[in-house]
């Protein structure tokens, strides 16, 4: 009987393919998460998804204004009124009598927040190995997918367009 054994040596457009489709499954979670932050995110200087909250905070009593300002930490915090008793900032009011700050902020539900603490973790986060190797993941995802079709092929053709387009379109966006 002949020996009819093929060489299964497997090509790296093999390797890649599997890698590429079961790290894509791995990450598949953390990829929604991020895309629906980076979404939230860039309307974070407007009250989308966002809701109403009056907050009563206790403070020391008599804070000039850069003080409160400080103190509250608050983006672009501005006094729009003043007077021996109250220091008024469009969103609130401080009584410097009492110390009172009465004011309201605008906040995103609990998983949003979660999602874009996610997003922007820091290098001294728990979570920043996980999000640096989430980040390497991507690139690989990035890279593999030029091993996903053989260079002689029409979809290679037309993924090296697409890439190209991309490429151009990232440039545009960084110079712009």
């Amino acid at each position: 009987m002949a020996n009819n054994h093929k060489n299964n040596k497997k090509s790296i457009h093999y390797y890649m393919r599997v890698l590429h489709r079961d790290i894509g499954f791995l990450i598949l979670g953390l990829i929604v998460i991020y895309s629906i932050s980076g979404i939230v995110l860039t309307f974070r200087d407007t009250n989308f998804l966002k809701t109403e909250r009056q907050v009563e905070q206790q403070l020391e009593p008599n804070l000039q204004a850069n003080e409160l300002a400080e103190t509250l930490r608050m983006r672009r915090f501005s006094v729009e009124s003043e007077d021996a008793e109250i220091i008024d900032f469009g969103t609130g009011t401080y009584s410097k009598e009492t110390g009172l700050a009465t004011y309201s902020v605008y906040q995103l539900p609990v998983i949003l927040e979660r999602f874009n603490d996610l997003h922007k973790t820091m290098s001294s986060g728990a979570a920043s190995p996980f999000t640096t190797m989430l980040g390497f993941l991507l690139l690989f995802m990035a890279v593999s997918s030029f091993w996903m079709f053989k260079t002689t092929t029409a979809q290679f053709k037309r993924g090296m367009i697409f890439t190209a387009v991309g490429i151009v379109a990232s440039i545009a966006l960084l110079i712009f």
